[in-house]
């Protein structure tokens, strides 16, 4: 079997799309068509549904990339970096703003360093989304994610889990009254303002159902697309905000902002390390992955 035909079928298989596929490749779609049409007569079985927007792999076409998409990825690595030169390889992560920059980033640094086996790094930012598909289609070499993906073709491990809380200035805390959440509520915060990273208000939504056990009323006051920005906001006084511990303990310590409430069980969003399945036999990958999960440890 061909491996340019291989290479193109684990491409369009990732990229879900003839034309995203031909970009990465710097083919044209017609010649990626050609390819895969190729394939699938050599193999005698489609392995692909054509859609109006992309393409959908069939059973024998997931199963294939689950075989093929780790070993080519391999000899792409040895045909790119050589068989013995492991400092010069590069780390291509991606992941959310704030836990990338805040927890990932400090911890990798050590790998960057010059006792023979370092490597360079290179960060993207982005929603879980955004780096999954990226992840998949070949553009990065590790993912840290919110989201699990579904399929054979990326494998998530977690990592640890980031406590949510409910906080804002003193002087809104003062405004309701001590113990007023406990005791009444969401109720007790319909009137104060709202610091979010979006119009959908996902953090929240995401502590008001888990803990109130109900959607908020309000609406945001203030939308900024960075929780450091959130906090920035709420340090200010600009209103209430759902944020991680980790991003805003030193603010806590210092007193500009205040816990609202303290419910026993605090809601916790997960995150993942995410690789293309078969790719930790990379020693870069998998020396990041390690890295970054013992790093973890001290995070909980």
């Amino acid at each position: 079997m061909d491996l340019a035909l291989l290479r193109t079928f684990v491409t369009v298989h990732r990229a879900g799309s003839f034309t995203r596929a031909a970009a990465l490749l710097g083919l044209s779609q017609p010649a990626v068509t050609s390819q895969i049409r190729t394939l699938e007569r050599q193999l005698g079985r489609p392995l692909f549904l054509r859609q109006a927007r992309g393409v959908t792999p069939t059973t024998i076409g997931d199963e294939l990339a689950h075989r093929a998409a780790p070993h080519l990825d391999a000899l792409v690595e040895i045909a790119e970096g050589g068989l013995d030169d492991f400092s010069s390889r590069t780390l291509y992560l991606a992941g959310p703003p704030e836990f990338t920059t805040e927890r990932a980033l400090p911890a990798l640094t050590g790998l960057t360093g010059d006792d023979g086996q370092g490597f360079t790094l290179r960060v993207s930012f982005g929603t879980a989304e955004e780096t999954l598909e990226g992840l998949a289609c070949g553009r990065h070499d590790l993912a840290i994610s919110t989201t699990r993906p579904r399929g054979a073709l990326l494998s998530a491990t977690p990592l640890c889990d980031e406590e949510q809380v409910l906080v804002a200035a003193p002087r809104w805390a003062e405004r309701i009254g001590a113990d007023t959440v406990r005791l009444k509520g969401a109720p007790a915060l319909e009137d104060l303002p709202v610091v979010e990273v979006h119009e959908s208000l996902p953090f929240v939504s995401r502590y008001w159902a888990s803990v109130f056990d109900c959607a908020p009323a309000a609406t945001g006051t203030v939308i900024v697309p960075d929780l450091r920005a959130v906090l920035s906001c709420a340090n200010a006084g600009a209103g209430l905000a759902v944020l991680p511990r980790y991003l805003c303990a030193p603010a806590l310590e210092q007193g500009t902002v205040v816990t609202l409430l303290d419910p026993v069980v605090p809601p916790l969003r997960t995150y993942f390390l995410v690789v293309r399945t078969g790719t930790l036999a990379l020693p870069h990958v998998a020396r990041a992955h390690e890295w970054l999960r013992r790093a973890a440890a001290a995070w909980c």
